[in-house]
């Protein structure tokens, strides 16, 4: 496996870009008009991908499914889990169309599968990679089909144990695929932020060698942003055109003005953490050479004479020869008259 993804121009991995998924999701609410202002909120807002949702309702659920507690606070209760899907359903032209808009952003088009023949859907319209949700993790049918694609998957983990993790990572790999990304998720809608437990990724990371990430769940920016600071190689976020919709993923989806702010945090953060390398900065350099201290004339001393100790000192500012090197001037002399106060510089020596 590979510790460095490609995902079309976008290299995933430590010391890479994060790469930022907005989750359009079921946001669309079945409305294909929607879905396009979706893709076009997402590239407003900076996301390096758009990400929806393939399937269709007879092969994902039956019709006796409940549904989950999330869902029924934020949709109809008279409503069955089968007739909410069939609603949210996209036919293949839509999902030609909002493919073709993503990429007239520059941006990433993906969809998450939920059955063979939706990744089928998905290869035929030519997607750079595939994402898979928490809820396929333990169908090992589909995680083969998928991986037979040989395109590169990112594959949430939430609601897993570890053996789940590593049974699913094996069923990829096995199945030849090298090109893997783990996301650590909490799938509760909202999620707590005291189950974020964002060290779970050090753990992925530890234990698969593959890029990770953090599908966010919680309400607001905040954690998402934490999570760059804790690693993060990719971030999904879900985006709504408007929190008060009906719908099952409203609720705790960003609108675009917050989607934008977290983008911008990001770009920060990543710019906050820098290269890890330990260095001057140009900003510091005025500072530094105001602060330190450098070897320094106590009196006046005349062209040619013996240093002494008595002579030398260590004052501000930094600008001439260091205070380590004192030692090593007694005795030694100068090519010039310097004046008491004046810092001393290694030209002058003779």
């Amino acid at each position: 496996m590979k510790d460095v993804i490609q995902i079309g121009m976008r290299s995933i991995g430590v010391g890479r870009r994060v790469f930022i998924i907005a989750e359009a999701g079921v946001n669309h609410n079945g409305d294909l008009k929607q879905a396009l202002e979706l893709v076009d909120a997402a590239a407003a807002a900076g996301a390096d991908a758009v990400k929806f949702q393939t399937f269709a309702a007879d092969r994902l659920v039956t019709r006796l499914s409940p549904k989950a507690k999330y869902q029924r606070e934020t949709t109809d209760l008279k409503e069955s889990q089968y007739a909410m899907l069939k609603k949210l359903e996209l036919s293949p032209e839509a999902h030609r169309e909002l493919k073709l808009r993503a990429e007239k952003h520059d941006m990433v088009f993906l969809s998450t599968p939920f059955d063979p023949e939706s990744a089928d859907l998905l290869d035929s319209l030519g997607v750079q990679a595939f994402k898979l949700g928490s809820g396929e993790l333990t169908d090992r049918p589909l995680l083969e089909h998928i991986a037979r694609k040989d395109r590169p998957t990112i594959l949430s983990t939430g609601m897993s144990t570890m053996a789940e993790v590593q049974e699913a990572v094996l069923t990829l790999h096995e199945a030849g695929l090298s090109e893997i990304a783990l996301l650590h998720c909490v799938s509760a809608y909202p999620a707590p932020v005291d189950d974020v437990n964002l060290r779970a990724m050090h753990t992925l990371r530890k234990r698969f060698g593959v890029p990770v990430g953090y599908s966010d769940h919680t309400q607001g920016i905040r954690v998402a942003v934490l999570a760059v600071a804790a690693g993060a190689d990719i971030i999904e976020k879900h985006l709504t055109l408007d929190r008060t919709l009906s719908g099952p993923d409203h609720r705790m989806s960003l609108e675009p003005k917050e989607f934008t702010a977290m983008v911008r945090d990001i770009r920060d953060a990543e710019k906050i953490l820098g290269n890890g390398n330990k260095q001057v900065m140009q900003s510091e350099a005025n500072t530094k050479a105001v602060a330190r201290k450098s070897v320094v004339a106590l009196v006046d001393i005349k062209k040619g004479r013996p240093l002494t100790r008595e002579m030398l000192g260590i004052r501000r500012p930094g600008l001439g020869i260091q205070p380590s090197e004192l030692e090593s001037l007694i005795g030694r002399k100068l090519d010039r008259d310097v004046p008491a106060g004046s810092s001393l510089y290694p030209e002058w020596l003779v």
